[in-house]
């Protein structure tokens, strides 16, 4: 997230407020999400793990979602 510029503040705003657009149970140790967030007028992908255990989410990763790789509303993967 550092290296493709994104803070620790707009991801903390896309955790706490954003939209989960998939839901991943399966991941292993801990079932994990992608949130979609508007932070500062740019879109932010935040791929999150959970360990409802203890309360803890950890971030696994963060990016600018790419218009070829999404349709416009960034909920969406287009079709390869």
């Amino acid at each position: 997230m550092f290296e493709r510029g994104i803070g620790r503040a707009d991801v903390k705003e896309v955790v706490a407020g954003g939209e989960a657009i998939a839901e991943y149970p399966g991941d292993s140790p801990y079932p994990s999400r992608l949130m979609l967030g508007n932070v500062s007028g740019k879109s932010i992908h935040v791929v999150v793990a959970v360990d409802t255990a203890t309360a803890t989410c950890i971030v696994i990763t963060v990016y600018e979602p790419q218009p070829d790789r999404w349709e416009n509303d960034f909920r969406t993967r287009r079709a390869e």
